[in-house]
């Protein structure tokens, strides 16, 4: 129960139905009506006693927040539609998880860790550069990463005017041609790796997130899902000072 008023769009959130963000969105797209009356701007707060509908449908209840981690194939998009009709992330998952967004998002020919949660402000808690969370990935790159390109890399480097942190990047090995690198992130911009390597005139030929913060892919199988346990997630919750 809410004890005060508070943001549609954080209550849309709460609900599991799409971030803080895309709900904004849905907004100003006049898919929300409140009390019968559709809203024009997501500057709207809301009580217990409101009615809230959603593309027809009223808004459920909040649920309990809960957390997965997803072995992302290469080939998927994360979105929950795409224009170009490529196949999504969310339609491959398994038919018994509830409705789940993202925390961040891992591009097409990505693949590796994707941490799928129902509680937008979880999502959104997660992503922020702020907390901390460190992303780890190992990255197939073709051409050769010369001390000089590493030791910018580790100082951090700026590009069309785009300021991308030091990261940590170590060699893990040579194969001809090609070079397996780990490289850890503290912000993860989107397609930062990619467009860090083109930069220095190197191609990406294969990217696999391995961690996520705290969350690790392990020998989760391809396609698999993990649910985190509530008492890990009461935990990071509470890291994160969001309510459980």
């Amino acid at each position: 129960m809410m004890k005060k008023k508070e943001r549609i769009a954080k209550i849309m959130a709460a609900a599991g139905l799409c971030s803080r963000r895309d709900a904004e969105k849905w907004i100003l797209d006049g898919r929300v009506v409140v009390n019968g009356q559709k809203l024009t701007s997501p500057a709207f707060t809301v009580s217990d006693e409101d009615k809230i509908v959603v593309d027809g449908k009223p808004l459920g209840e909040k649920e309990m927040p809960r957390l997965w981690c997803f072995h992302k194939k290469a080939g998927l998009v994360t979105t929950h539609r795409d224009p170009q009709g490529r196949p999504t992330v969310f339609e491959s998952l398994p038919s018994y998880l509830p409705r789940v967004i993202s925390v961040g998002r891992l591009d097409f020919n990505s693949e590796g860790l994707l941490l799928l949660t129902n509680n937008g402000e979880l999502s959104r808690a997660m992503e922020l550069p702020q907390n901390g969370w460190k992303r780890k990935y190992r990255v197939r790159v073709h051409g050769k990463l010369t001390p000089e390109i590493m030791g910018r890399l580790k100082k951090g480097v700026k590009i069309k005017g785009i300021s991308y942190a030091p990261c940590e990047i170590d060699v893990e090995k040579e194969l001809g041609t090609n070079t397996w690198v780990l490289m850890t992130l503290k912000e993860g911009k989107n397609r930062e790796i990619r467009r860090l390597m083109e930069f220095f005139g190197l191609q990406v030929t294969r990217l696999i997130r391995i961690s996520y913060g705290p969350f690790q892919l392990g020998n989760l199988e391809v396609g698999g899902v993990r649910e985190i346990t509530t008492k890990a997630l009461k935990g990071i919750m509470a890291d994160l000072k969001l309510d459980n």
